[in-house]
């Protein structure tokens, strides 16, 4: 039995209820009991945690995360992966279906949700394949991995290349209300790149990636969930083309909502290292720098920041992509791309949204909450009464470093390592039940 639970006294932030207040949080049979005065109901001992001067908020969502099992337990397994999640304060994560064999079957969901059950942690809801073996030549059972649990669709790792399989994917997704995540990626544009195609791949030689193979793949489905009126989320925007696209995309989508006509879903999201870092950081030729979509320019940095300040892109999430030691330490060309995120990434956004004034607690909270939990269809990201009780605790003026050997993670691929950051989650509860607790 789980002993219910009074955060008292915290700086109760909760988005869908437009709530910013001091008061207390009373969680009980792992829901929700109440916010405010103790609940009627609520009778007998109660477990009391004092959140004096720190955050109470929904439980974080990361909805882009890759866990790696089954088929590459070196780099992560769902048990690490989800006790690095629950570190960095964040009760449920949306794992991608790039694994080997691909989450492309309802056994294959099946298998996520049971052994995140075993590891215990967090909440995990998987991501199914839109293709069999995420080839990009024939669908899979869409419906048969709603019914295994699968809450949304994408190849992400490779793009659908095919714009009638696209077109069929938002099609078919549409009958089950579920979502379409897009890696927008023109292969040819990209083949055998390392880094951004741009003014310093020149200068070090390196083959480039250019923006617009972005930004052509993104334009393409915004206007093929316009003509199928589909759900279709755009992963990790790296472009100022892209944030453009996106932007005057959902202009168009709430334009034929308010004059009444049938209308469509796009909506983007930000990882931290988009709107931190730049293809400035490769003259290191530190392969923690490597990740697709790649870093990209300074102008294409700020173009991100400015997405998330006017909510063009309205989600943040990590792309937690782990990989083991013996693989990032290849030379840059051949080593993977990608870099961890999850223990980081509450962090990260504070030292570098909230610190600088860029996006207000809310906000900021909203982007890591209720927003991916829409995007999913997933009944999370809210202290709503009666909703389950995935509550993060924030201490949001600790200094602190990053240090690379203390994760939870198998893998220790960050390009944050030693970085001084501001914040992070003191308490994270899933169910109603402490997983992690920095608190005293």
């Amino acid at each position: 039995m789980i002993h219910p639970l009074h955060l008292r006294n915290g700086r109760v932030i909760d988005p869908v209820q437009n709530l910013d207040a001091i008061t207390d949080v009373w969680l009980a049979d792992g829901r929700i009991a109440g916010i405010g005065p103790r609940p009627a109901q609520l009778r007998g001992d109660v477990k009391t945690l004092d959140c004096t001067g720190l955050i109470v908020a929904p439980g974080l969502i990361d909805m882009h995360v890759h866990l790696r099992e089954p088929g590459r337990e070196e780099d992560e397994t769902i048990a690490t992966g989800t006790a690095a999640a629950v570190a960095g304060g964040i009760t449920s994560v949306a794992c991608m279906p790039n694994t080997e064999p691909a989450i492309d079957t309802r056994a294959a969901a099946e298998f996520v949700i049971h052994q995140a059950e075993r590891a215990g942690y967090c909440n995990v809801f998987p991501i199914g394949a839109v293709t069999k073996n995420r080839e990009g030549k024939e669908l899979a059972e869409i419906g048969g991995l709603v019914e295994g649990g699968a809450v949304a669709f994408t190849d992400d790792g490779a793009p659908i290349y095919s714009a009638e399989i696209m077109r069929r994917a938002l099609e078919y997704c549409k009958m089950f209300n579920k979502a379409v995540l897009v890696h927008a990626e023109v292969l040819e544009l990209t083949q055998g790149g390392v880094m951004n195609e741009g003014f310093v791949s020149m200068q070090l030689g390196l083959r480039g990636m250019p923006a617009v193979a972005e930004d052509i793949m993104i334009y393409r489905d915004i206007v093929l969930a316009e003509l199928t009126g589909g759900k279709c989320h755009i992963l990790h925007v790296s472009t100022a083309g892209g944030v453009e696209l996106i932007r005057q995309g959902r202009k168009r989508a709430e334009a034929l909502r308010a004059a009444g006509k049938p209308s469509f879903w796009i909506s983007g999201e930000a990882c931290p290292h988009h709107f931190i870092l730049t293809d400035e950081c490769l003259r290191s030729f530190d392969s923690n720098f490597k990740m697709s979509p790649p870093l990209r320019t300074e102008a294409d940095r700020r173009a991100v920041l400015e997405g998330l300040k006017d909510d063009t892109l309205t989600v943040l999430a990590t792309d937690h992509a782990p990989h083991a030691p013996e693989k990032k330490e290849r030379e840059l060309d051949q080593a993977p791309n990608g870099i961890l995120g999850l223990e980081t990434f509450l962090p990260l956004c504070i030292t570098y949204l909230i610190e600088p004034g860029h996006l207000s607690w809310p906000r900021m909270l909203a982007k890591m909450t209720c927003h991916p939990a829409a995007v999913l269809g997933i009944d999370r990201g809210t202290l709503l009464p009666g909703r389950p009780a995935d509550v993060t605790v924030i201490d949001p003026h600790v200094k602190w470093k990053i240090d690379k050997h203390t994760s939870q993670s198998k893998s220790r691929n960050t390009p944050f390592h030693g970085w001084d950051v501001t914040g992070r989650a003191v308490a994270t509860i899933v169910g109603g039940e402490i997983k992690m607790s920095r608190m005293a």
